[in-house]
């Protein structure tokens, strides 16, 4: 039996509007566990990435809960939110929001230094994870001179370079061609291999949900069993 990693139970969020309230997610349970890979798929605008931050603690639901590993996360404060966003989450986005002022390297680096790593414990960790996703002959270019697949595995190292035991993604190949988004996705399924880190992907594409294994639809601010 997997190891339970993420519990939400009751999540709801509401916006409100000139218009009113807007409920976007209504009620939604579902679990997670340790190493598992999941899709949450849907059409646009029905709230896959309002999920998503609120799984990765970026924003807060109206109400229900959300655990790890038996924590109620919103029971934290900001500022143990931040640590545990550092300490157990990775994230990877549509648009990669790399720091174009940088290079490969020191983006990869950057959430260890951030957490008060220091550079000589963060670089070899930052040069192995560049090899792992092709890359080693290209860490010292500035991230904007890099193709944009290029610059999604950068991406994905600087994702990983803490070790998390939960990435979440963003539409992580929407913004690239078929051929370098299945390059990108292959790249995550074998880091999940290899690594045993959980994989949360929200996608409006089936074929990239297809290849994840497990899938849920959400629609009308419920999640259910694709049919």
């Amino acid at each position: 039996m997997s190891e339970g990693l993420v519990r939400v139970r009751g999540l709801c969020k509401s916006f409100e509007t000139g218009d009113g309230r807007i409920d976007v997610l209504r009620g939604i349970d579902f679990d997670v566990a340790a190493g598992e890979r999941l899709a949450v798929v849907g059409a646009s605008g029905v709230g896959k990435s309002t999920l998503l931050y609120i799984l990765g603690t970026l924003d807060h639901p109206s109400a229900g809960s959300v655990a790890f590993r038996d924590e109620d996360l919103f029971a934290k404060d900001a500022r143990e939110l931040a640590r545990f966003r550092g300490r157990c989450l990775g994230f990877i986005f549509q648009f990669h929001h790399l720091l174009p002022e940088f290079d490969a390297l020191e983006n990869v680096m950057m959430p260890g230094l951030i957490r008060g790593e220091s550079f000589r414990s963060m670089r070899p960790r930052a040069l192995r994870l560049l090899e792992e996703v092709g890359l080693e002959h290209r860490i010292r270019h500035p991230v904007g001179k890099l193709s944009g697949g290029e610059r999604q595995r950068v991406a994905v190292a600087r994702a990983l370079v803490l070790e998390p035991a939960l990435l979440l993604a963003d539409e992580p190949t929407g913004n690239l061609d078929p051929r370098t988004g299945d390059q990108v996705l292959d790249l995550l399924l074998e880091m999940n291999r290899a690594r045993g880190t959980a994989l949360v992907v929200v996608t409006h594409s089936p074929t990239l949900a297809g290849r994840l294994g497990r899938q849920v639809v959400l629609a009308d601010g419920h999640l259910r069993e694709p049919e």
